[in-house]
């Protein structure tokens, strides 16, 4: 494995017409040829479009914006890695290597928000991937579109595993005075050396805490997503990170079974047979029966949680330690959406009178 990336595999996408296979074919290798972790690329991208609306009825929100594609946290379990397959690149090292940035994204959205048939609802930011990821030091692209929704007084739900975002927290205090952020700090395990495996660029379990409390201490809503939930490998844990949230101050709490979409499912199964090969068929044996005999499950309604025996005790589990600790699956209020003052939009040609 590289170190730092969560796969050393270049797996083609579903839609590559040609692809290529590395093998040993009996000569040696050519003296410090030795491979090297490779090095972070992010290409600007200008979007038509900034704002994606869904109906699905496993989701709390109807309109999302991911200001980049892919991630270089790297987490092996990422439902978004087949996402690169879109842009001709592979779901695995290209993922995490060869990011893009929409360099446009407050621009089109100030567009969007002044349409006059646009209504107001609330806007989820790290959706799909991370909005604090790495970069964002360096592109700042969450917080322009933050800055914006501030003016706008509109409200957003983050989610995000990066202690990144506390740079924001000027803008968040100012949201959070008027009902219009909550964030959801992602959790997956206390052991920092799995976490390390598992999500080799993202912050440690402590330092995610550490902004959870944070985050409360300046009046921020908060809540934590326990995900993936991993059979044999960290769902052990789900009562020990709901109480951690809890003495950290959260206010809601939700988990999510391990999902492997299209070339998840390949990239998963060879990081668990490099990390756990003893527990690996253990692993995938009590997914599958959570997963009515299949490793993924894409159906709305049980695509989030799995179903059957193994999955009911997981949530039976899940809700009677959020009882235990005082935590709510819902406890922060709906965010507010009539303070919404819609920007004014920037003409596309001058006006007939300018001068």
């Amino acid at each position: 494995m590289l170190k730092g990336r969560g796969t050393d595999q270049v797996i083609p996408g579903r839609f590559a017409k040609q692809s290529s296979t590395a093998v040993q074919d009996g000569w040696p290798d050519t003296p410090g040829a030795e491979t090297s972790a490779p090095t972070t690329h992010c290409t600007p991208e200008t979007a038509r479009t900034i704002i994606t609306r869904n109906t699905s009825p496993d989701l709390p929100f109807t309109q999302s914006i991911n200001p980049y594609r892919g991630c270089e946290h790297g987490c092996i379990y990422c439902f978004a890695r087949p996402s690169h397959a879109y842009l001709d690149l592979s779901p695995g090292l290209d993922f995490e290597t060869r990011l893009t940035a929409k360099v446009n994204a407050a621009e089109r959205l100030r567009a969007e928000l002044a349409r006059p048939g646009y209504r107001c609802a609330p806007i989820a930011l790290g959706t799909n991937t991370d909005p604090y990821q790495p970069i964002e030091r360096q592109w700042r692209i969450t917080r322009s579109l933050l800055e914006l929704l501030d003016q706008c007084r509109h409200p957003v739900s983050i989610t995000t595993k990066s202690v990144g975002l506390l740079r924001d927290l000027d803008l968040l205090e100012s949201l959070a005075q008027n009902d219009l952020v909550t964030v959801t700090v992602s959790l997956t395990s206390l052991d920092a050396g799995l976490k390390r495996a598992l999500e080799p660029r993202a912050a440690s379990p402590e330092r995610r805490l550490g902004m959870i409390r944070e985050l409360r201490r300046h009046g921020v809503p908060t809540g934590t997503l326990i995900a993936p939930v991993i059979p044999a490998l960290t769902d052990h844990e789900i009562e020990r990170l709901i109480e951690a949230a809890a003495k950290a101050g959260v206010q809601q709490a939700g988990y999510v079974l391990l999902r492997l979409p299209w070339e998840v499912r390949p990239l998963f199964r060879d990081w668990l047979a490099t990390h756990f090969p003893a527990r690996a068929e253990h692993v995938l044996s009590l997914l599958r029966q959570a997963r009515d005999g299949r490793e993924n499950d894409p159906c709305f309604g049980s695509r989030m949680r799995g179903s059957g025996p193994w999955a009911d005790l997981l949530e039976q589990r899940f809700r009677k330690a959020l009882r235990r600790h005082g935590v709510q699956s819902r406890g922060i209020p709906p965010l507010a959406t009539t303070h919404f003052r819609p920007p004014q939009a920037v003409p596309e040609q001058l006006s007939l009178f300018d001068t």
